[in-house]
């Protein structure tokens, strides 16, 4: 079962714990084990925290990571355990990825159009191969419209 991709255990009354061994299965990509009787702590591993909290529903007994429900004896512990990061940091690291597009955007284009502006052989160049390019698509599409 360590290879196992999707494991269905909602709406079973299932009772007990979930088997540490599920921490093995390093390939599961979907896990609904909701609306059971389950109870006691999710295994720690990588591959349970990730999945939506909504899969683990309906088990009043269950604790942990990535439940808001802390398990006895996490009181202790300043932060819970939580695989990535949290919803604030994305926000900023999103923000800060545009401001940097368009930061980037908007350096590129100035140091485009000043080299238009102020280098006349340049800009004359560019014109000529824009020019160019344009009378070659031209005669491509009337060839092909021609043949057709």
């Amino acid at each position: 079962m360590k290879e196992l991709e999707t494991l269905d255990l909602s709406k079973n009354s299932f009772s007990g714990g979930l088997p540490l061994s599920m921490s093995q299965m390093h390939f599961l990509n979907y896990l609904d084990v909701s609306h059971n009787n389950l109870s006691g702590r999710i295994p720690s591993c990588t591959q349970l925290q990730t999945f939506d909290p909504s899969r683990y529903t309906g088990n009043a007994g269950l604790c942990g990571s990535p439940l808001p429900k802390n398990c006895p004896g996490d009181e202790e512990l300043e932060e819970p355990h939580t695989v990535g990061k949290s919803q604030g940091d994305e926000e900023g690291i999103e923000r800060w990825f545009y401001i940097g597009g368009a930061s980037g955007f908007a350096t590129g284009f100035w140091i485009v159009c000043s080299a238009l502006l102020l280098n006349r052989r340049g800009r004359h160049a560019f014109f000529q191969l824009h020019d160019s390019l344009k009378d070659w698509a031209y005669v491509k599409v009337m060839v092909f419209i021609a043949k057709w």
